[in-house]
Protein backbone atom coordinates (compact mmCIF):
# COMPACT_ATOMS: atom_id res chain seq x y z
CA UNK A 1 0.00 0.00 0.00
CA UNK A 2 3.07 2.40 0.72
CA UNK A 3 4.21 1.41 -2.54
CA UNK A 4 1.12 1.94 -4.62
CA UNK A 5 0.67 5.38 -2.63
CA UNK A 6 4.39 6.59 -3.82
CA UNK A 7 3.73 5.92 -6.87
CA UNK A 8 0.35 7.83 -7.33
CA UNK A 9 1.40 10.82 -5.31
CA UNK A 10 1.78 14.03 -7.72
CA UNK A 11 5.48 14.37 -8.47
CA UNK A 12 7.21 17.53 -6.60
CA UNK A 13 8.91 20.42 -8.13
CA UNK A 14 8.29 21.91 -11.58
CA UNK A 15 6.01 20.06 -14.67
CA UNK A 16 7.92 18.27 -17.06
CA UNK A 17 9.13 21.21 -19.69
CA UNK A 18 7.60 20.63 -23.12
CA UNK A 19 9.91 19.92 -26.02
CA UNK A 20 10.24 22.83 -28.98
CA UNK A 21 8.41 20.26 -31.55
CA UNK A 22 5.52 19.80 -29.51
CA UNK A 23 5.49 23.37 -28.69
CA UNK A 24 5.79 24.18 -32.56
CA UNK A 25 2.70 21.31 -33.41
CA UNK A 26 0.83 23.27 -30.24
CA UNK A 27 1.68 26.52 -32.13
CA UNK A 28 0.60 25.51 -36.17
CA UNK A 29 -2.70 23.96 -34.74
CA UNK A 30 -3.79 27.18 -32.94
CA UNK A 31 -2.47 29.61 -36.27
CA UNK A 32 -4.60 27.07 -38.14
CA UNK A 33 -7.87 27.66 -36.28
CA UNK A 34 -6.83 31.56 -35.85
CA UNK A 35 -6.22 32.37 -39.73
CA UNK A 36 -9.81 30.41 -40.16
CA UNK A 37 -11.41 32.23 -37.63
CA UNK A 38 -10.26 35.48 -39.05
CA UNK A 39 -8.40 35.61 -41.84
CA UNK A 40 -4.39 36.23 -42.95
CA UNK A 41 -4.71 40.82 -42.02
CA UNK A 42 -7.14 39.61 -38.88
CA UNK A 43 -4.75 37.23 -37.36
CA UNK A 44 -2.96 38.24 -34.60
CA UNK A 45 0.37 36.57 -33.34
CA UNK A 46 -0.61 37.21 -29.50
CA UNK A 47 -4.17 35.79 -30.21
CA UNK A 48 -2.19 32.51 -31.82
CA UNK A 49 -0.30 32.43 -28.88
CA UNK A 50 -3.30 32.71 -26.32
CA UNK A 51 -4.95 29.88 -28.45
CA UNK A 52 -1.80 27.77 -28.05
CA UNK A 53 -1.70 28.22 -24.54
CA UNK A 54 2.28 29.56 -24.85
CA UNK A 55 3.43 33.38 -24.80
CA UNK A 56 3.67 35.18 -27.89
CA UNK A 57 7.71 35.58 -26.72
CA UNK A 58 7.78 31.40 -27.50
CA UNK A 59 5.74 32.24 -30.78
CA UNK A 60 8.10 34.72 -31.91
CA UNK A 61 10.88 32.55 -31.31
CA UNK A 62 9.66 29.31 -33.04
CA UNK A 63 8.03 31.09 -35.81
CA UNK A 64 10.04 35.12 -36.59
CA UNK A 65 6.46 35.86 -38.64
CA UNK A 66 3.02 35.58 -39.21
CA UNK A 67 3.89 34.60 -43.47
CA UNK A 68 6.10 32.72 -41.55
CA UNK A 69 3.83 31.02 -39.63
CA UNK A 70 0.88 30.69 -42.49
CA UNK A 71 3.42 28.68 -44.79
CA UNK A 72 4.38 26.17 -41.68
CA UNK A 73 0.23 25.56 -41.65
CA UNK A 74 0.71 25.18 -45.33
CA UNK A 75 3.39 22.34 -45.08
CA UNK A 76 2.27 20.59 -42.44
CA UNK A 77 -1.00 19.67 -43.77
CA UNK A 78 0.95 19.02 -47.56
CA UNK A 79 3.26 16.67 -45.38
CA UNK A 80 0.57 14.21 -44.49
CA UNK A 81 -0.15 13.98 -47.62
CA UNK A 82 3.15 13.33 -49.47
CA UNK A 83 3.24 10.49 -46.31
CA UNK A 84 0.03 8.88 -48.21
CA UNK A 85 2.36 8.63 -51.13
CA UNK A 86 5.13 7.61 -49.69
CA UNK A 87 7.36 5.50 -52.46
CA UNK A 88 7.66 1.97 -50.79
CA UNK A 89 3.62 1.85 -49.54
CA UNK A 90 2.62 2.46 -53.24
CA UNK A 91 5.26 0.41 -55.02
CA UNK A 92 3.97 -2.24 -53.39
CA UNK A 93 0.67 -2.07 -54.64
CA UNK A 94 -0.93 -2.89 -58.58
CA UNK A 95 -0.38 0.16 -60.31
CA UNK A 96 -4.91 0.58 -59.93
CA UNK A 97 -4.81 0.20 -56.37
CA UNK A 98 -1.77 2.84 -55.91
CA UNK A 99 -3.58 5.38 -58.39
CA UNK A 100 -6.94 4.92 -56.39
CA UNK A 101 -4.91 5.52 -52.69
CA UNK A 102 -3.17 9.00 -54.79
CA UNK A 103 -6.10 10.40 -55.39
CA UNK A 104 -8.19 9.22 -52.49
CA UNK A 105 -5.15 10.97 -50.38
CA UNK A 106 -5.39 13.96 -52.69
CA UNK A 107 -8.86 14.89 -52.37
CA UNK A 108 -9.38 14.05 -48.77
CA UNK A 109 -6.73 16.45 -48.42
CA UNK A 110 -8.63 19.32 -50.88
CA UNK A 111 -11.39 18.76 -49.97
CA UNK A 112 -11.64 19.10 -46.22
CA UNK A 113 -12.85 22.00 -44.52
CA UNK A 114 -9.65 23.03 -43.66
CA UNK A 115 -7.97 23.17 -46.81
CA UNK A 116 -11.03 24.94 -48.53
CA UNK A 117 -11.02 27.65 -45.76
CA UNK A 118 -7.10 28.05 -46.89
CA UNK A 119 -8.10 28.27 -50.44
CA UNK A 120 -11.03 31.10 -49.61
CA UNK A 121 -8.08 32.88 -47.74
CA UNK A 122 -5.25 32.88 -50.23
CA UNK A 123 -7.81 33.90 -52.87
CA UNK A 124 -9.56 36.99 -50.79
CA UNK A 125 -6.53 38.26 -49.37
CA UNK A 126 -4.18 37.33 -52.16
CA UNK A 127 -4.06 41.02 -53.60
CA UNK A 128 -3.26 42.37 -50.30
CA UNK A 129 -0.69 39.91 -49.25
CA UNK A 130 1.00 38.06 -52.60
CA UNK A 131 3.01 36.75 -50.39
CA UNK A 132 0.65 34.24 -49.18
CA UNK A 133 -0.30 32.97 -52.75
CA UNK A 134 3.37 32.16 -53.40
CA UNK A 135 3.34 30.58 -50.39
CA UNK A 136 0.27 28.32 -50.92
CA UNK A 137 1.32 27.47 -54.97
CA UNK A 138 4.67 26.90 -54.33
CA UNK A 139 4.51 24.36 -50.77
CA UNK A 140 1.22 23.07 -51.63
CA UNK A 141 -0.09 23.11 -55.29
CA UNK A 142 3.15 22.27 -57.00
CA UNK A 143 4.52 20.22 -53.65
CA UNK A 144 1.26 17.79 -54.71
CA UNK A 145 2.03 17.85 -58.53
CA UNK A 146 5.55 16.84 -58.07
CA UNK A 147 4.67 13.69 -55.83
CA UNK A 148 2.38 12.93 -58.56
CA UNK A 149 4.58 13.62 -61.12
CA UNK A 150 6.94 11.68 -59.44
CA UNK A 151 4.94 8.13 -59.26
CA UNK A 152 4.06 8.64 -62.98
CA UNK A 153 6.89 9.00 -63.97
CA UNK A 154 8.31 5.56 -62.44
CA UNK A 155 5.10 4.03 -63.71
CA UNK A 156 6.46 4.88 -67.46
CA UNK A 157 10.10 3.68 -66.34
CA UNK A 158 8.28 0.64 -65.70
CA UNK A 159 6.83 0.39 -68.72
CA UNK A 160 3.42 0.31 -67.49
CA UNK A 161 2.09 3.65 -68.99
CA UNK A 162 2.80 6.07 -71.67
CA UNK A 163 3.11 9.47 -70.94
CA UNK A 164 4.62 12.27 -72.69
CA UNK A 165 4.57 15.17 -70.36
CA UNK A 166 3.99 13.49 -66.29
CA UNK A 167 3.66 17.03 -64.25
CA UNK A 168 0.97 17.87 -66.96
CA UNK A 169 -0.60 14.35 -66.40
CA UNK A 170 -0.44 15.00 -62.68
CA UNK A 171 -2.44 18.06 -62.99
CA UNK A 172 -4.88 16.66 -64.98
CA UNK A 173 -5.73 13.89 -62.51
CA UNK A 174 -5.77 16.52 -59.38
CA UNK A 175 -8.57 18.47 -61.39
CA UNK A 176 -10.34 15.52 -61.81
CA UNK A 177 -10.49 14.25 -58.17
CA UNK A 178 -10.94 17.86 -56.65
CA UNK A 179 -11.72 20.59 -59.04
CA UNK A 180 -15.78 20.54 -59.63
CA UNK A 181 -16.56 19.25 -56.21
CA UNK A 182 -13.99 22.46 -54.66
CA UNK A 183 -15.64 24.66 -56.38
CA UNK A 184 -19.08 23.64 -55.53
CA UNK A 185 -18.47 23.71 -51.99
CA UNK A 186 -16.20 27.31 -52.10
CA UNK A 187 -19.40 28.24 -53.93
CA UNK A 188 -21.90 27.28 -51.24
CA UNK A 189 -23.68 25.13 -54.02
CA UNK A 190 -22.91 22.08 -51.79
CA UNK A 191 -21.51 20.28 -48.49
CA UNK A 192 -18.52 18.40 -47.98
CA UNK A 193 -17.99 14.79 -49.77
CA UNK A 194 -18.20 12.22 -47.56
CA UNK A 195 -15.33 9.49 -47.52
CA UNK A 196 -17.49 7.32 -49.53
CA UNK A 197 -17.95 10.23 -52.13
CA UNK A 198 -14.43 10.96 -52.33
CA UNK A 199 -13.50 6.91 -53.07
CA UNK A 200 -15.98 6.31 -55.49
CA UNK A 201 -14.75 9.40 -57.46
CA UNK A 202 -11.34 8.70 -57.15
CA UNK A 203 -11.75 4.75 -58.60
CA UNK A 204 -13.80 6.59 -61.63
CA UNK A 205 -10.60 9.02 -62.23
CA UNK A 206 -8.22 6.30 -61.76
CA UNK A 207 -10.02 3.57 -64.34
CA UNK A 208 -10.59 6.72 -66.74
CA UNK A 209 -7.28 7.88 -66.76
CA UNK A 210 -5.39 4.14 -67.17
CA UNK A 211 -7.62 3.55 -70.15
CA UNK A 212 -5.78 6.38 -71.28
CA UNK A 213 -2.26 6.10 -70.95
CA UNK A 214 -1.97 2.13 -69.83
CA UNK A 215 0.92 0.56 -72.50
CA UNK A 216 -0.58 -1.82 -74.85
Amino acid sequence: MVQIAEQTRRPRGRPPIRSDEETRHLVIEAAAQEFEANGYAGACMGDIAERAGVSTKTVYRLFPNKADLLAQVVTDRIGQFMLEIDDDALDALPIGEALERILIAYGTLTLSHRTIAMHRLVIGECGQFPEIASAFYSLAIRRANEGIAAWLHRQCERGLIKLGDPPTAAGMLRGMIAMDPQRAVMLGQRGLPEHEEIVTRAKQCAQLFLRGCMAR
